[in-house]
């Protein structure tokens, strides 16, 4: 990678990785693996939007680095994040005679990221997979802690694995071309970080917004890296989501929701964990967690990076019965990520009653994702 960059390593619990941050990894084949064979294949999945973009260029990466390279490419959109895109991709590697020396490329945003890695969970029970991330929610969150999956009708990522990539290459170049609401979606899990995990990465967040907002290149880097390393600390504890790494989906109980009732794709993802958030705090604050002052701090924050600060209304009673699949649940009880503080959360089973009070106050008939 050229200019400034910087390496973390996860310490996944089988095999760790290393996350590369910088420009320009794209292009270098350094960023990449090397190849176990001439006749190893590495199969890019990316969408029909990307692949005109950032295909070749990875291809001409890859096989520099010694691969066969063969790519798949998806419609693009999270409502085509289903069984049948899996399927795709294993029909092409079962063509190409793919065995456990190939690797799957995931070239895209989380929705790409979450497919590609789940089908190379799938492949032959498992096969080697790298992130490339080109959309910021993916760099900062979904490319990172090996999570896959897909969505099924009645609920976001019910269909999945945990199945950790070999390597994560976030070239910050590609943030360039991304359209002003998706890089807003992908300041929500900035933000996500500072609210739920990192007090003093909070206040660098508030700080930096406008330079966020502009995509300078190393209030990015440093973004990023900060996100990226606070994840892989929380990864490095708690791989499979037993126990700490469920507080990394704060806001995302209600945003679920919100995403699997509009309809999956109707709204970015990190537009409803922006509303997903605010509901949390507020659902905090009610229960005498935090003060009212932290809530508007965090609408303020959130308003800031343009993203919305009321949640559409799907109905209370349909807003329960989303939440009520929701993959934290224990024993029929929805549990939510509730805030203890700047930066500190922990997961809780909550009354009913003080959901529906945060619902009916954060709630506005006819606001939609770009009513700011």
């Amino acid at each position: 990678m050229k200019g400034r960059q910087t390496s973390i390593h996860v310490d996944a619990a089988q095999v760790g990785y290393d996350i590369l941050i910088g420009s320009g990894g794209l292009d270098d084949p350094a960023s990449f693996l090397r190849a176990n064979s001439a006749a190893s294949v590495a199969v890019v999945v990316t969408n029909d939007t990307l692949a005109p973009m950032y295909g070749r260029r990875v291809a001409r990466s890859l096989t520099s680095a010694g691969w066969r390279v063969e790519t798949v490419s998806l419609p693009d959109g999270e409502a085509y994040k289903v069984w049948s895109s899996v399927q795709l991709i294993l029909d092409a590697m079962v063509a190409l005679r793919c065995d456990r020396d190939s690797m799957v490329v995931a070239l895209g945003g989380g929705v790409v990221g979450d497919i590609a890695g789940f089908a190379a969970a799938c492949f032959m029970r498992g096969v080697r997979h790298t992130q490339v991330p080109t959309s910021l929610l993916a760099q900062v969150d979904s490319s990172v802690g090996g999570k896959t999956g897909i969505n099924h009708p009645q609920g976001k990522n019910l269909i999945g694995a945990i199945h950790p990539p070999c390597r994560v290459v976030i070239d910050l170049e590609v943030l360039s071309t991304l359209p002003e609401r998706e890089f807003a979606a992908g300041l929500a899990e900035i933000i996500k970080y500072g609210a739920a995990c990192d007090p003093g990465f909070l206040d660098w967040i508030e700080a930096n917004l406008e330079g966020l907002r502009k995509r300078s290149t190393p209030v990015l880097l440093e973004a990023v890296r900060r996100a990226c390393e606070i994840k892989a600390r929380i990864v490095a504890v708690d791989e499979r989501e037993l126990g700490l790494r469920a507080i990394l989906n704060f806001g995302h109980t209600f945003a679920h929701a919100i995403e699997t009732g509009l309809g999956h794709g109707q709204w970015l993802h990190g537009e409803a964990v922006g509303c997903g958030m605010l509901l949390a705090a507020d659902l905090s604050s009610r229960m005498g967690r935090i003060d009212a002052d932290l809530v508007r701090r965090l609408e303020t924050i959130v308003h800031a990076a343009g993203l919305p600060v009321h949640s559409p209304p799907l109905g209370i009673p349909r807003y329960l019965d989303l939440m009520g699949m929701d993959k934290k649940r224990q024993g029929g009880q929805i549990r939510f990520v509730l805030l203890d503080g700047p930066g500190r959360s922990s997961v809780a089973a909550v009354d009913l009653s003080w959901v529906v009070a945060s619902l009916e106050a954060r709630v506005v008939a006819g606001r939609g994702a770009t009513d700011l």
